[in-house]
């Protein structure tokens, strides 16, 4: 039986909505990002309301939200996200001064590389909870030492994807440089730095992700305030619904720096294209 002409209209623009790497619409887009959140919530929300697992191992939704809105309220919240905040701005902002340069040079230079790259690459799988003592005897037990903490975290990595993306520039274009006459130093200024410059900046972005995630490694030891302290502090009691909240802020927070970046990018590099 053939289709009617409503579904034979109609077919395209559902199979439309998952072809590979198809464009659809902005409110279909938003749409689907809501709803995973709303849907996890909602089964949430059933799971603890029908009494199938114990406040003590799953906190209800609302009794998230109370312990939210008491540390808001009492002036905790606050005070602990802009400690939190400053620790990880310095530590992520410290690497990737370092990392950026570095990342260019290997990216750039093949003796960099071969220099580097090994050093790098084998710091970087070691774990950074068993460097927690080292950093203590280096930078003592205040904020020096989370800030170091959550730069070991994040310098390795960020160094090799700099790399990457600078040895990922097309090389016609390194070539057609040097056709034009153009010595190093103006193909590198000229030519790769703004080709790699967006792949740059996703790696940033990604980056200070990264830093979120160590927060609470970094205020593992000798922290009397902080996100991730509060968290630990819970563990010792059992107080579920102050680790939820504190993990869950946490994650909002990196949420909400992933977005700043993501539009700060569309700005920066219009002429790159793609979805906004």
């Amino acid at each position: 039986m053939n289709p009617s002409p409503e579904a034979a209209a109609n077919r395209p623009r559902r199979r439309g909505l998952l072809r590979l790497r198809q464009e659809i619409p902005r409110p279909v887009f938003i749409a689907a990002g809501w709803a995973v959140p709303l849907v996890l919530l909602l089964l949430w929300w059933a799971v603890t309301a029908s009494g199938l697992v114990q406040k003590l191992f799953l906190p209800s939704p609302g009794a998230i939200l109370a312990e939210g809105w008491r540390q808001l309220s009492e002036g905790i919240l606050l005070h602990d996200a802009a400690i939190s905040t400053y620790r990880i701005l310095l530590g992520w902002s410290a690497a990737t001064l370092i990392a950026v340069p570095v990342g260019i040079l290997m990216g750039t230079y093949r003796l960099a590389e071969g220099a580097l790259e090994p050093f790098i690459s084998t710091v970087r799988y070691m774990p950074v909870v068993a460097l927690i003592p080292l950093t203590i005897l280096w930078a003592g037990i205040g904020d020096a030492q989370k800030i170091l903490i959550l730069f070991i975290a994040t310098f390795f990595s960020q160094a090799l994807m700099v790399m990457d993306n600078v040895k990922g520039v097309d090389g016609a274009l390194i070539r057609t440089g040097q056709t034009l006459g153009f010595t190093e130093g103006e193909i590198l200024r000229r030519i790769v730095l703004p080709a790699a410059a967006p792949g740059i900046w996703d790696t940033l972005r990604i980056t200070v992700g990264w830093t979120w995630t160590y927060l609470v490694v970094a205020e593992l030891v000798a922290a009397n305030e902080g996100l991730g302290r509060r968290i630990m502090d819970a563990q010792r009691y059992l107080a579920t619904d102050t680790i939820l909240w504190g993990t869950l802020f946490i994650g909002i927070l990196g949420l909400v720096t992933d977005l700043a970046f993501k539009r700060m990018g569309q700005r920066l590099f219009r002429w790159k294209g793609g979805p906004k």
